[in-house]
């Protein structure tokens, strides 16, 4: 199987967990303080990431690679959860799903300037295509206009594609695991704070299905997604496996039907075709990068 081919499985993998993001999120606010769900869930993903760094007796991470970690938690730890779970205060998960298609645009310009890949110009093409139906589609949704709810979306896409570009450029000198792991580890001074601030006693008191979309969130959306995602980037590069994420709005619009009761329509499922088949072309362009070293 060819490196690019395997890393857009894999990747999809992330993507498949990630999805669930936004309509878990959206019952979970029903209850839970934003804040509370943004810091206590980046508090027992640190706390789950801790006991697996002293399960495998992972060695500290050198120095020069704390920036990169900073990055991480900054953009991928705090600020997309942030965005999005405010955003899920003001408007429907399935809306949100439709805007967070332009992360893969945002995730490969990054990826371009930051790993000096080379997306051909056929490429660069079918990514624009596709970014454009999603965009397309947001505007139909939203009676030909953007909103507030928008803008917050916009900005958790530029915080989680600086997320993933450095997530992946770490994952090339140790595995994904551990990069997520240490992430996750160094923010937990942060989290637990702020999650002690934002709890209230009677969260206590919440149903089981709140306090298992917080669970999900923190575990799956939040460090196991992450073993997948940044794994296909390291094997398929950025560029190409961000291609991926195009589909995400779609699982999550399904998600959405099922957990929320969200309609599925018509329309969505002729968006979601015609953007799947942005990503086939998409794949067969040419994409010169850097090839992906086995992480130590």
């Amino acid at each position: 199987m060819k490196s690019d081919t395997k890393g857009m499985l894999i990747g999809f993998g992330g993507i498949a967990i990630f999805s669930m993001t936004l309509p878990v999120s959206k019952i979970a606010v029903q209850v839970l303080d934003p804040y509370f769900i943004v810091f206590g869930r980046a508090a027992l993903a640190g706390l789950v990431a801790l006991a697996y760094l002293v399960v495998i007796r992972a060695p500290l991470p050198g120095r020069a690679t704390l920036p990169g970690f900073a990055m991480i938690a900054l953009g991928a730890v705090f600020g997309f959860p942030l965005f999005i779970t405010i955003a899920m205060t003001h408007g429907p998960s399935s809306n949100g799903a439709v805007i967070l298609g332009i992360l893969p645009l945002v995730t490969t310009v990054l990826g371009a300037v930051r790993f000096k890949e080379r997306p051909s110009t056929g490429f660069w093409l079918s990514s624009l295509v596709g970014t454009g139906l999603v965009l397309l589609y947001a505007l139909m949704q939203g009676a030909g206009q953007f909103s507030f709810f928008d803008g917050l979306l916009i900005a958790a896409c530029v915080c989680a594609a600086v997320g993933y570009v450095e997530g992946a450029k770490l994952s090339n000198t140790m595995k994904p695991k551990i990069v997520i792991s240490w992430a996750l580890v160094f923010s937990l001074p942060i989290s637990l704070l702020f999650s002690a601030l934002s709890y209230q006693t009677n969260y206590i008191y919440a149903d089981l299905d709140i306090w298992l979309s917080f669970a999900y969130l923190g575990i799956f959306s939040m460090f196991v997604g992450f073993f997948f995602w940044y794994e296909g980037l390291r094997i398929g590069g950025i560029a190409r496996v961000s291609q991926v994420q195009l589909l995400q709005p779609f699982c999550t619009l399904l998600a959405s039907s099922v957990l929320l009761g969200e309609p599925l329509t018509l329309l969505n499922l002729v968006f979601a075709a015609l953007v799947v088949s942005t990503v086939m072309v998409g794949k067969r362009m040419l994409v010169k990068a850097p090839k992906p070293t086995p992480p130590l």
